[in-house]
């Protein structure tokens, strides 16, 4: 599947298709761009995936460098970026050339951050390799690295010039970080479209079981509904503030657990779940439309509750989060599915009574 993202000049295409890896010196080629590339990843993934992507760039006539990363948020740092930026020095990168992501999100971020700086912009292509940077950290050209206050807040919008998704790559995916991606859908379902929704709650055991034309089905949908809302706003204004439901008080909760005891989709999906009983507490939602969605990441095998967390912990978190504006955090809610509805300021109580709605210690 072909889903355009129409942003003028930014402009830029998803593809998303078993075996696409292969095809991306071709689709390079045709973008006309510089014949040197550096292809950042880290070691599994470039055991697993990076020679039918050098061979396919080479056989297209580019010149590759291989720049490895570290594993996960390690990668996302100041020094990292720098032996980034060397790197491309080194292979003598110009700003008509490009620069690769291939790996998760961790990579997407890092490499799209040296793209975005190095000599003010090179052309950047995304290859998603996980299921949770397939569906939302690849597209929409927000790329960034860590600070010790909180996570990706130095970067910038860097759009690519093409992302490839190849869903094969989520077979070999351990099981736990394949469910952590399957929260972002769960996501788009609930605020953006009700179908939607109700295709991956029809499909919850195939998606879970990984069948490819359901997992197929499915990321293409979420690379969809993903596309429609940058188009719609490319630097997050207000509208792509809704891709954060989940995430105001996921984030803070995988702050306050110290990033190492959730992954990032799990993080969401409690972050969710918070988020659902904040819509009730708020009257904003039913309790049915909270249960919903609890019922749908269970039955994908995504936590709903959590055992301890220090509120005061999360509430300071909160107060680094990205979308605050003159000391108010927003929060995106749900009213049913596939609406939503942005809540400008919550109060530290009402926090607190979400937080206690899914601590079971």
């Amino acid at each position: 599947m072909l889903i355009p993202v129409n942003l003028g000049a930014r402009s830029y295409s998803i593809v998303v298709e078993r075996g696409a890896l292969t095809t991306v010196g071709a689709r390079l080629r045709a973008l006309g761009v510089g014949s040197r590339a550096a292809l950042f990843t880290d070691a599994t993934i470039a055991r697993l995936f990076a020679k039918p992507v050098v061979e396919s760039l080479t056989a297209a006539g580019f010149t590759v460098t291989t720049v490895e990363l570290p594993d996960g948020e390690a990668a996302k740092t100041v020094a990292v970026a720098s032996r980034g930026w060397d790197a491309c020095v080194a292979a003598r990168l110009d700003r008509s050339s490009t620069v690769l992501a291939l790996g998760g999100g961790a990579v997407g971020d890092l490499a799209g951050f040296v793209s975005a700086t190095y000599m003010r912009g090179t052309n950047f292509v995304q290859m998603p390799t996980t299921v949770l940077a397939q569906v939302d950290a690849s597209s929409g050209g927000k790329t960034a690295i860590d600070h010790a206050t909180g996570k990706n807040m130095i970067g910038a919008f860097h759009q690519p010039r093409l992302v490839l998704v190849d869903t094969a790559t989520t077979d070999s995916l351990p099981a736990r970080e394949y469910r952590s991606g399957l929260a972002e859908i769960v996501k788009h379902g609930i605020v953006l479209e009700a179908a939607y929704f109700d295709d991956v709650e029809a499909s919850a055991e195939a998606l879970a079981a990984r069948d490819p034309a359901t997992v197929d089905r499915i990321i293409a949908g979420s690379c969809r509904l993903k596309a429609a809302v940058v188009e719609r706003d490319e630097q997050e204004a207000q509208l792509r503030m809704v891709l954060n439901y989940g995430h105001t008080i996921g984030h803070a909760i995988e702050a306050a657990t110290g990033f190492a005891q959730l992954t990032h989709g799990e993080a969401v999906a409690l972050g969710i779940a918070a988020e659902a009983a904040l819509a009730v507490r708020l009257g904003v939602a039913t309790a049915a439309t909270r249960e919903r969605q609890e019922r749908l990441l269970a039955r994908l095998g995504l936590p709903t509750r959590l055992a301890a967390v220090d509120p005061a912990r999360v509430l300071e978190a909160m107060t680094h989060d990205k979308k605050g504006r003159d000391g108010r955090v927003p929060c995106v809610l749900a009213p049913e599915i596939g609406r939503f509805t942005i809540v400008e300021s919550v109060g530290a109580d009402d926090v607190r009574a979400a937080l206690a709605a899914i601590t079971t210690g």
